[in-house]
């Protein structure tokens, strides 16, 4: 069960649907990053959104060689500060991901990711919010 009293990883290790995305934060030494003060926006890819990438693919981003590659992909579902429904309801924004690359974020037909769903809203954490998506997110560059 998810408290705000923690932070996004405490948060996300307990929901019990983030399971792969708490190992690849780890594979990808970013567990500190979203242990820290922030505030974060965290679009967080549920384990059935990682289960619906190509086979091998999440095993193969976790290989200690793909860790920079990981890790992109990682900070391209982080927004710097606290973003809530509240603030893109009516309206579409664009919104700088932690990786560089941009997000496009639409709230006029409940909330969007780049076209991926945001299945559950507003997990409210010490350092941020995650938002749960239902696909994951895959940087260009």
């Amino acid at each position: 069960m998810t408290d705000s009293r923690h932070d996004i990883i405490d948060n996300a290790t307990s929901a019990g649907s983030f399971h792969i995305l708490v190992a690849a934060v780890n594979a990808a030494g970013l567990i500190s990053t979203l242990r820290s003060e922030g505030p974060f926006t965290v679009f967080a890819p549920t384990d059935e959104a990682f289960s619906k990438m190509p086979p091998g693919f999440v095993d193969s981003l976790l290989e200690p060689e793909n860790k920079y590659r990981l890790a992109s992909v990682l900070m391209y579902h982080v927004v710097p500060g606290a973003m809530f429904m509240a603030d893109v309801t009516g309206q579409s924004i664009t919104a700088a991901s932690v990786q560089g690359e941009a997000l496009d974020i639409e709230g006029i037909t409940g909330l969007m990711v780049n076209g991926t769903k945001v299945v559950s809203a507003e997990i409210q954490c010490t350092n941020g919010v995650i938002h749960a998506i239902d696909d994951v997110l895959l940087p260009i560059g």
